[in-house]
Order: C-alpha cells, then structure tokens, then sequence
C-alpha cells in the first residue's frame, strides 16, 4: 500500500514535534497518549508491512518519497525499502521501542522535564526507523547521524548534572570518529558502483564486477563505522558512559536501537563482505577479542547499569563474530534474540534502582528477591536467556554463533569456537554473579534504604513479564531459515550431526558451570571471590581499570591535542596571528588618528600656515618634475 512505510516513519516523528512543543503545556496525560500512543501505532503499521511483504512473496516494498537532488545523471531519492530483514528490525525497533516507553510512564514519573523526555525518545525512534528502512545509504547515513543526535539528547538528559553531560559529549565525539570511516566507504563505494542504492550496490559486488582490493576497502570502511555505532573495540569506551542517561534510555540504546545499527549495517551490505573475505576476518576477530575483553571487564564492575552496558559490548562481539564468518542470518538471530532479554535486563535494573530510591552499586544490595518478587523472577529469566540456559533464547542464537565459529568455509576456526566458548561460560559467571548480588544473600542495604523498598508500578512490571515471556520463546522463531533467501549461511569445512550435537551439550555444560561457578564464589556471603581478589590484585586492578584504555586515550590523544590546541592554535594562532594583526590595525589606525587630532586644533591662523606650505610643496614639486 503507498505510502505505509512513510507512514511508518512519521509517526514517531509526529510525537517529537506535538510532545515538544505542546507536552509540557497539557500536562502528562497529553504526553502519555501521545509519546506512547504513537509508537505503538508504529508497531501496528509495521506488523501491517509485514503481513504485506509476506502476502507478496516477500517481494520487497519500495516507497519513493521524494528526489532528494540531481547530480549530474545521478539522481538521490529518499525511498523505504522493506524486505525481511529491515522488516525484522523495524519490529524489534518498534515493538521493544513501545515496551520501553510504557515502562518509562512509570519510571519518569513527576520528572520536570517529562515531556522533552518522551519526545526525544520518539525522536529516537524516527531516526532508527529511517536507518533500517532507507534503500539508500545516504538516506541510512541520515538515521545514522540521527540516532547519534538522539543518543546525545537522551544521554545526557539531565544536563544541570556535569558527568552527565560530559558522557553525552564523549558518546556523540567517539562515534564522529567512526563515522568518518563510513563516509569514505560511502564515497568510496559511489565512486566504484555509481549508485548508493543497498540493493543494486550488493548486486554489483556480487556479480564480480568491483575488484576484491576495493571490496576490502569498502567493507573496512563501514565498518570502522559499526565499530563506533556498535561499541567495538577500540571505539567502545562510549558505551559504559552512556549508563548516565535514564535507564529506559539505556534499554532502548542497547537493546533494540542505536547498537545494533552496526550489526544491521554489515549484514545489509552482505554483498560487499562475501567479495571482501579479509575484511571479514577482520570483523570476527574484532567481534570476538571485543567479546572477551569486555566479559573480564564486566566481571569485576560493581554498579549494576555498568555491567549490563559491559554484558551488550560483549554481546555485539558475538553478532559480529557471527557476520565475520559469513552467519549473516545467525547474527540478525542473536540480535533479535538480544533486544528482549537485554530490555529485560536494563528494565529490570531500572526497577532495582527505584526501589532502592536511586543506589546502583550491587555491593548495597542483596536479598532483594523476596522485596521485588516480579521484578527479581523476570530478571532471572532474562540472566538465564543471556547465559545460555536450554530451552531459553539466547541458547539457540549463541549456539549457532559458536557453530559457525568452528565450521563455517568463510573463516571459521578452532580457536574462534574455543575463545568464544571461554567468553560463554564468563557471560554466566558475571551475570549469575550479579544476580546473586542484587537478589539473594543476605541484605547490605543502608537500613533507611531497606525500610522503603517496594515493588516497581504495574506499567514497569507489566513490561518486564511482556520481555521475559519474549525471553523464553524469542529464540524458538526459525530467523536464519526466514532470512535464507536474503542471507544464506555459508558453506560449512564439515557437516557432521554428531559434532553439532556434542557441541550443543558443551555449550549448555559451559552455561551450567557459570552458574554454579557464581554460586561457589558468592553463595557464602562473597568470602571466597574477596580471597581471589587479593591473591589477584594486580588483575583485578587491570579489570577494574578497564585495561585502562580512557587513561591511555588521554595520554596519547587528549593530552597532546589539548596542548596543540592551547599552544598553537590558541596562543599562535588565534592571540598572536588573528587578535595580533587585528590589533595591530586596531592601534595604528589609533596612532593615525592621534596624529590627524593634533591637525585638526580650531585655529584659522594654523590652518592658513598650513595650506600655504601645502602650495609651496605642491609647486616645489611642479617645479622639479613637471
């Protein structure tokens, strides 16, 4: 139907401009239904999509808008373009996108700035939906940046607070630097192909017609992009930060929009990367060293946001360590599979937070479980779903990951399947870590905190069992198979039933041995994890440091260009070259005028002396010249 993809976009867009200029004049109810209200309009217009593309084959929809500009014979149009994998995103977007505004009814409650609040939520929105239903890469550059901008909004939401606001500066500054790498991709695939149509440019690269060192360059290009969007080493420092903006925020960056864009983008342009196999193995290298690194990191982090923002970075190194190994379809898995029990998890940190009246260091927690009975049973699902734990979703998605880590043709080897087994069993460690510590043991709660503890509000609650019951059965939809025609897996070095099947066994054995890991170390009041941390203090400070990688960007990168700023540009450059010449004309023409002053004395006598010596010069000079 013309005009539904349109339609689609737009109303989320339709909530940012009403709420932000009306809201906070008509109160929160006008907020409610508006904010609210339009996001689930959008998952309803996109489960219509859906039924539609699916009625035609899975035919892809294409919704010119407008022509953006003329170039010469190149024309850019701003057009949707929907087949099953933007469709699959544009559900996860704005199905789990609705849930995190419902829960944020509750939890943003009596904020003063509610209704800015929900309006840059629904501006998020708008921009993800234009990232994943752009058929150009120019009208998906535009999300790209959006989301960027909408990130900034929301991380640094509540601005009077200065950390706040510098975690806002420091995400949008990291993903710059990303994003230039995606602009001379752009460019770069443009002047190769002629078009920045997705769909036409994946046909040029896989027809043969581009030359494997210019796929290489391309698929490196974008993806020093997705390392910025998607928080993959060394570009990932932002992600932790971005915990400062309300926990809603955070669910809704980590688990249905602004990081899975990376994913999104690799997998879209899979036809670059099949024509680009060392720039695949790249990304799975990435992937996975960025899943490991943050797993240990995440181990030993004591607030409760920053180990889940630890848990989505080392998560993505899954998915592309999936795209990496040509699983394009696994990783999309993963990443549907993710955005509910990763709300889960957010939202159901959110939900300790307010019941706690704002403490977020799990070292205060404890015992929890009989306080906040709903919250506490949904968070455990959605640890178990992350873990791995059979018959939950994140065991399928992760098992099939690790599968293609060992017998894809496209770079699959040992030591991928075995490092990533590793990062497995710690993903269990820490996260059954953390829900010993905020939910059984005894209680370390301040006893004034502990007096006031009380279960979250129905439209935080109800949220959390949607994402849990989502948690269970997320992984029993059969995404690769769906997604075979646009993204078939790669051929396999070996096909043997039994070694996939014993391999499923080790994985759910490595889940098992996090969890009851967790339970040695915690389970007698943390005494035992206290003795390893002192027999392992250097690297327990190495980890809690987070292998100091902001201290090493500040010596190499902040420091000297705070100095070249300050030295050259500032001192020599601005003070002594533009304010030095400036002044320099500001005084002589100063000194010009002090002279002519003395000129100009009122005396008529002076002024005769003065024009006849003009005359005797001007005739001096005719006498000699002339």
């Amino acid at each position: 139907m013309n005009g539904l993809l349109t339609l689609l976009v737009l109303l989320p867009l339709a909530g940012f401009l009403v709420n932000g200029l009306l809201g906070r004049r008509l109160g929160p109810v006008f907020v409610n239904v508006v904010g609210v209200g339009l996001p689930l309009a959008a998952f309803g217009v996109a489960v219509w999509a859906w039924r539609i593309l699916e009625a035609g084959g899975g035919e892809p929809l294409i919704e010119t808008v407008f022509t953006w500009a003329l170039v010469g014979e190149h024309v850019f149009e701003v057009s949707f373009y929907l087949d099953r994998l933007s469709a699959v995103m544009a559900l996860i977007v704005t199905g789990v996108g609705a849930l995190i505004h419902i829960y944020s009814i509750g939890y943003m409650k009596g904020d003063e700035s509610y209704a800015r609040y929900f309006a840059y939520l629904n501006l998020f929105l708008f921009f993800m939906l234009l990232l994943v239903l752009g058929r150009s890469l120019l009208v998906l550059f535009v999300g790209w940046e959006g989301v960027g901008l909408a990130s900034y909004l929301l991380i640094g939401f509540w601005f009077q607070d200065v950390d706040k606001a510098r975690a806002g500066r420091k995400a949008f500054i990291t993903n710059r630097v990303g994003d230039a790498g995606f602009l001379l991709g752009m460019f770069l695939i443009f002047t190769a192909v002629g078009t920045l149509e997705m769909d036409q440019i994946n046909e040029a690269f896989a027809g043969g017609l581009i030359p494997v060192g210019i796929a290489t360059a391309a698929g490196i290009l974008l993806f020093i992009g997705a390392t910025g969007k998607s928080a993959q080493i060394p570009l990932h420092v932002w992600l932790p930060d971005a915990m400062a903006g309300p926990t809603p925020v955070s669910a809704l960056i980590h688990a249905a929009t602004m990081v899975t864009a990376g994913v999104y983008l690799v997998a879209r342009m899979s036809g670059v990367y099949l024509e680009a196999p060392a720039a695949s193995t790249l990304i799975a290298v990435i992937g996975l060293l960025t899943a490991f690194l943050a797993a240990t990191i995440a181990l030993v982090q004591t607030d409760i946001k920053k180990v889940l923002a630890y848990s989505t970075i080392s998560q993505l190194g899954f998915m592309f360590l999936a795209l990496g190994v040509g699983a394009y379809a696994v990783a999309v898995f993963h990443l549907f599979t993710h955005a509910f029990f990763k709300a889960a998890l957010f939202l159901g940190a959110g939900s300790v937070i307010h019941a706690l009246n704002g403490e977020q260091d799990i070292r205060r927690m404890g015992g929890l479980s009989r306080r906040i009975p709903w919250t506490s049973g949904t968070f455990l699902v959605a640890t178990a779903a992350i873990a791995g734990l059979p018959p939950l979703a994140g065991f399928f998605s992760k098992d099939e990951i690790l599968w293609f880590a060992l017998a894809s043709g496209q770079g699959g080897a040992f030591w991928l399947w075995l490092l990533g087994s590793v990062t497995a069993f710690l993903t269990a460690l820490y996260m059954f870590r953390l829900y010993w510590l905020v939910f059984l043991g005894r209680s370390r709660m301040a006893p004034e905190v502990a007096e006031h503890v009380h279960e979250s509000p129905w439209p935080m609650t109800s949220v959390l069992v949607v994402l849990a019951v989502f948690s269970v059965i997320a992984g029993w939809f059969a995404l690769p198979q769906y997604l075979a025609p646009l993204l078939p897996a790669p051929d396999l070095r070996f096909d043997w039933p039994i070694l996939h099947w014993a391999l499923i066994v080790f994985a759910v054995l490595v889940a098992v041995a996090g969890l009851v890991a967790a339970g040695v170390l915690y389970g007698n009041g943390g005494r035992r994890a206290e003795a390893i941390e002192r027999r392992f203090a250097r690297l327990y400070r190495v980890l809690a440091g987070k292998y100091y990688v902001d201290e090493i960007y500040e010596r190499l990168l902040q420091r000297p260009w705070l100095w070249i700023s300050d030295r050259v540009f500032l001192r020599l450059g601005d003070r002594i070259l533009l304010d030095g010449s400036l002044h320099g004309l500001a005084a002589l023409a100063r000194r010009g005028a002090e002279v002519l002053a003395r000129v100009q004395t009122g005396s008529l006598h002076w002024y005769a002396w003065m024009t006849l010596l003009g005359l005797v010069a001007v005739l001096i000079w005719m006498w000699r010249y002339v």
